[in-house]
């Protein structure tokens, strides 16, 4: 490939500058990407939250039967199935009325996505606690309910936040499929940059770097975060 051809001055305005296509497509789209985010990370919490400590609760007592049995089957759907194909499910079959939102049909598809794997997390971060906080919650004369709000879970989340921030760095990044439904993303900006100026490197290189810095602030603050715990540890 000769890349000189695709790196002049005249490109870059070309990609660039003319018809506002950077402000229109790549910052138009990352906002797109950070609002699909931002919501389906909220949406992944609850749900995760829910299935997680639903499994837990059967695991540790044997109750709720019925509802973990759906929770099985929604996290075997969920984790078994690709996100795109989820999405253009959601956006084509669920909401398949005229006018339906592409946004929030990506943000209710992510989401869900994003809640099936938050929802181990939780799990296991449940799980890990020692039957020995149980047992102090029973002595302190709480019920199990209480016991898990008021003694595990603070501790469970402590644990599993690392954790949770990277899945939620893997979360950015499969928005980029949004596409599949035509919703102008940050990828798919970079996409309609290149069929109008043929050029695939400008756009496209230029997503990968946006998504490059965002993930890895976003990963050195997690590593920060890792750090202040493992700190507050030692306390």
């Amino acid at each position: 490939m000769d890349w000189e051809k695709y790196l002049t001055a005249e490109q870059f305005y070309n990609n660039f500058v003319a018809d506002d296509r950077f402000v229109k497509y790549i910052l138009g789209g990352l906002k797109t990407t950070l609002i699909i985010t931002l919501f389906a990370v909220l949406l992944g919490i609850f749900l995760g939250f829910l299935v997680g400590t639903v499994r837990s609760t059967y695991e540790r007592t044997g109750k709720l039967v019925v509802l973990n049995a759906v929770c099985r089957v929604y996290l075997s759907v969920i984790r078994g199935t690709p996100v795109a194909v989820q999405l253009m499910i959601m956006y084509f079959f669920i909401f398949a009325a005229p006018g339906s939102s592409k946004l929030l049909s990506a943000i209710l598809a992510f989401g869900i996505n994003s809640g099936a794997y938050v929802a181990e997390i939780f799990r296991s971060g449940i799980m890990s606690i020692d039957n020995g906080q149980f047992e102090a919650g029973r002595s302190l004369g709480f019920n199990y309910a209480q016991t898990v709000w008021y003694i595990i879970l603070p501790q469970a989340f402590k644990n599993v936040l690392p954790a949770l921030c990277n899945e939620f760095i893997a979360l950015l990044k499969e928005t980029s499929v949004s596409g599949f439904i035509a919703l102008q993303d940050l990828t798919r900006g970079a996409d309609v940059i290149r069929s109008r100026t043929y050029n695939p490197v400008l756009p496209l290189f230029t997503v990968a770097l946006v998504y490059w810095m965002i993930v890895t602030f976003l990963t050195y603050m997690v590593g920060k975060l890792e750090t202040r715990l493992r700190k507050n540890e030692k306390r």
